[in-house]
């Protein structure tokens, strides 16, 4: 039962993200008037799916991502030509189905061959019906069906492009903000658990003691209360023990506790880490009180700054070179870690849920090509252009820069799929 609960959460939390993202990608390009053709979670083969009024909603097989697929961004309808044979079916006189294929099984259409057509600017088709010339009003939301699959066409002023440079900004930067505003309610929502931490003034109390550790040897167990450590007073301090265990890697350490009531002294040598930087293997049990209404935002502020933090600056490192390629993690690892912190409870499923969330937000604003932010760049010199870059041109560097990532993704899986079969 608790691995199917594991599993569970770890489905669940990707969804959550995952739709929250592109949730925002949608609403403001349908906001803009723009025809949102897909709203898809995950890639690869559909599972489900179902439409809604113009959008397809589909689940596919691979978890990792998801898109809102718009109007304009890719070829999407069989471009006809004048000498062209098609059937049309009207009501009141305006075309509401184009037929390109299988037009000897029709019914209760119009056959002819194509003089002229427009189905992005003027919206006519002008057929030869048995020598007759005639033209046709096609409907905005008229389906051209080939294939047996029925595509609603796509008016200049439904694709994406049409939107203005505002517009389109706002929808592709939305995808972003909406994870940074789901990291910040999860935020809200852990503090409301938890409470907000309050100091002991005599000591430290400890959680989580891990198995096989230097804690764990030493006899330390979840609940001792520490109140000195090498003979200095902890009253509550947290940070300053941690200090004191990470400056004595190797190195015999003596620790005071409190546990029914009764002292003792407990010696303890912390195991240094591939960073020479000493760790013992057990956590601080936080002890908290309930947050006011003005704590609960101000804590859960800060918890989402101090994340957006520490991601930015393991940017920085690897911008820097001072991250390696097998210090990173993808969606393998990223999958194993988050099982191992659904076991550990709810409120830290939201934490990582809340940390991933921002990650994502954070990695979609860099300019890489692909990437939301590449396109906000991209927006921004049309902006300053008066006029876009030209499409092909455009296309390339993302096609480029997804090339690229699909080798990250592939080397950074090669290393989660190492450190599973190695332990």
């Amino acid at each position: 039962m608790e691995t199917l609960q594991v599993v569970v959460m770890t489905v669940l939390m990707f969804f959550i993200i995952v739709t929250v993202h592109e949730w925002g990608h949608y609403y403001f390009a349908k906001r803009a008037g723009v025809l949102v053709r897909e709203f898809a979670i995950g890639f690869g083969p559909k599972l489900f799916s179902y439409k809604k009024d113009e959008t397809v909603f589909t689940l596919r097989l691979l978890p990792f991502g998801g898109y809102a697929r718009m109007a304009g961004e890719d070829p999407e309808l069989v471009e006809i030509q004048p000498g062209q044979t098609i059937a049309i079916r009207t009501a009141n006189e305006v075309v509401k189905t184009i037929f390109v294929d299988q037009l000897d099984n029709r019914k209760n259409v119009i056959r002819g061959e194509v003089q002229s057509i427009d189905i992005i600017d003027d919206l006519t088709i002008v057929l030869d019906v048995d020598g007759d010339i005639q033209t046709f009003n096609v409907d905005p939301k008229a389906m051209m069906s080939i294939k047996g699959q029925d595509i609603q066409i796509a008016p200049r002023n439904r694709q994406f492009n049409s939107a203005t440079v505002g517009q389109r900004a706002l929808s592709i930067f939305a995808g972003p903000a909406m994870n940074f505003i789901l990291a910040f309610i999860l935020c809200l929502i852990l503090v409301r658990m938890t409470g907000v931490p309050v100091e002991n003034p005599t000591g430290v109390i400890l959680g989580q003691v891990t198995s096989n550790s230097p804690a764990q040897s030493s006899g330390l167990m979840k609940g001792d209360l520490v109140e000195k450590v090498n003979g200095t007073n902890i009253a509550g301090d947290s940070v300053k023990m941690i200090s004191l265990i990470e400056s004595s890697a190797g190195k015999p350490m003596e620790w005071t506790i409190e546990r029914g009531g009764k002292e003792q002294t407990v010696t303890i040598t912390p195991k240094a880490n591939e960073k020479n930087v000493g760790k013992v293997g057990v956590a601080v049990e936080p002890q908290t009180r309930s947050a006011s209404f003005g704590e609960t935002f101000s804590y859960a502020g800060e918890r989402f700054i101090d994340m957006s933090t520490t991601i930015l600056t393991s940017l920085k490192m690897l911008i820097f070179g001072q991250f390696h390629l097998n210090d990173l993690a993808g969606p393998v690892g990223t999958i194993q870690v988050t099982t191992e912190v659904a076991r550990q409870g709810l409120d830290s499923m939201i934490l990582w849920t809340a940390l991933i969330s921002t990650n994502l937000g954070i990695f979609n604003l860099l300019p890489i090509p692909a990437l939301d932010g590449s396109r906000l760049i991209f927006l921004l010199v049309e902006w300053i252009r008066r006029k876009p870059l030209e499409p092909s041109k455009e296309g390339l560097v993302h096609l480029i820069g997804f090339g690229m990532l699909f080798l990250l993704m592939i080397a950074v899986t090669y290393n989660d799929i190492v450190r599973l079969i190695k332990g």
